[in-house]
């Protein structure tokens, strides 16, 4: 990481771009995860914020200039992240960035625009590192690590008496399982961590069903939340409530587990059938573009830019002076909900629902103003 930072900065001094014109469009960078372990969200958040620009673009453009999207492949590495944010403002001279998903590229993405003393927007990233490391330039669109599972008190509401927690060591997985931790209000029988990459759970499961906790809470990504629901059903482990964080809110969880996924409880930030304003008129356009119904990183994407959108407009400039400060001081209401973040760029403004699969159908379950069903427990 080390040298990709002395490249950076060195890259930083050599000649900036030159003056726009009123013709020119204001372009939006960004790297996103199209092939790699974090390919379904980056493909999304990429799509939601290219229709955020389309959308900009017809309705009269944004200072009068249209708005470009440029984007490269991160590969869901880090290399590839540093590679294509130092790309961006080197040589496409782009005039605000939106960043990758995931925190641990986040966290790379965000020393790029440091150095490079441009603001971006954060994606689908929660990590509190990103936050207290005194940047300028990095404010959040997602809900810190630290609020993430609020929602699940459910548990303990409806008499769940043990938990298990197992996670994904990234940064994400390592933050949010600590909250867990401190926030328990039932006893935690078994904590484990795995490899990112990890596939096999059939050990996992074995030490899942031996520990026979009433819950099950997996902080996951798409491919590891489904493969632990195929290794619990063929250990024949069968929790009060099983939950994960990323996975069950996508429409891919349901095409690839089938019948398994009933039941299993997901955190989101967003679902079609929530009340937020927005939300089915989004869903009924993205689907008519891409043709499938949005997952939550799709309005990430899109929230992200309508985020820069309020700030520039509000600006009525692109300076970044101007529009760093609109980013640290504005109350907006995005498609995703508020933006509303403190003098570091953390979000401040929102926590998550919590969803469970119900009759093939991502049913809202808390909180409770939101709902449009009860939660299932016990699974039968």
């Amino acid at each position: 990481m080390t040298r990709y930072l002395l490249s950076i900065f060195f890259l930083c001094a050599i000649a900036m771009p030159s003056a726009a014109t009123s013709a020119d469009p204001i372009r939006i960078g960004t790297t996103q995860s199209l092939t790699g372990q974090y390919s379904e969200f980056g493909v999304e958040q990429l799509r939601g914020l290219q229709m955020w620009a389309t959308d900009v673009n017809s309705r009269g453009a944004l200072l009068g200039r249209p708005v470009e999207i440029v984007y490269y492949d991160d590969a869901s590495t880090g290399a590839g992240t540093v590679a294509g944010f130092t790309k961006l403002l080197q040589q496409d001279h782009v005039d605000f960035l939106v960043g990758p998903y995931s925190s641990s590229l986040t966290l790379e993405a965000s020393l790029v625009a440091e150095a490079f003393n441009t603001p971006m927007i954060s994606a689908a990233a929660s990590s509190e590192r990103i936050w207290n490391r005194g940047l300028k330039n990095i404010f959040g669109a997602d809900t810190p690590a630290n609020d993430y599972m609020q929602g699940l008190q459910i548990a303990a509401a409806s008499g769940a008496q043990s938990i298990a927690l197992i996670y994904a060591r990234t940064e994400f997985g390592e933050e949010v399982a600590a909250s867990v931790r401190d926030n328990a209000a039932i006893t935690i029988v078994l904590d484990e961590g795995y490899a990112p990459e990890q596939r096999d759970f059939s050990g996992l499961a074995e030490r899942l069903g031996a520990a026979n906790p009433d819950v099950i809470i997996g902080i996951s990504y798409f491919e590891d939340s489904v493969e632990v629901v195929r290794a619990l059903k063929i250990e024949g482990v069968k929790p009060k409530m099983l939950g994960f964080t990323a996975g069950p809110g996508m429409r891919e969880f349901k095409e690839q587990l089938g019948p398994d996924a009933e039941g299993v409880v997901g955190v989101v930030q967003w679902l079609r059938s929530s009340k937020k304003p927005g939300a089915q008129d989004f869903a009924y356009r993205f689907s008519k573009r891409y043709g499938y119904n949005p997952g939550v990183y799709a309005v990430i994407g899109y929230s992200a830019g309508e985020i820069l959108e309020a700030a520039v407009r509000l600006a009525n400039t692109v300076d970044h002076d101007a529009v760093r400060e609109q980013l640290n001081t504005m109350y907006f209401r995005a498609l995703i909900g508020p933006y509303d973040v403190d003098d570091t760029g953390r979000q401040i403004g929102r926590t998550n629902y919590v969803l469970q699969w119900q009759d093939d159908r991502r049913r809202l379950i808390a909180p409770e103003a939101a709902s449009d069903a009860d939660l299932i427990y016990p699974l039968q």
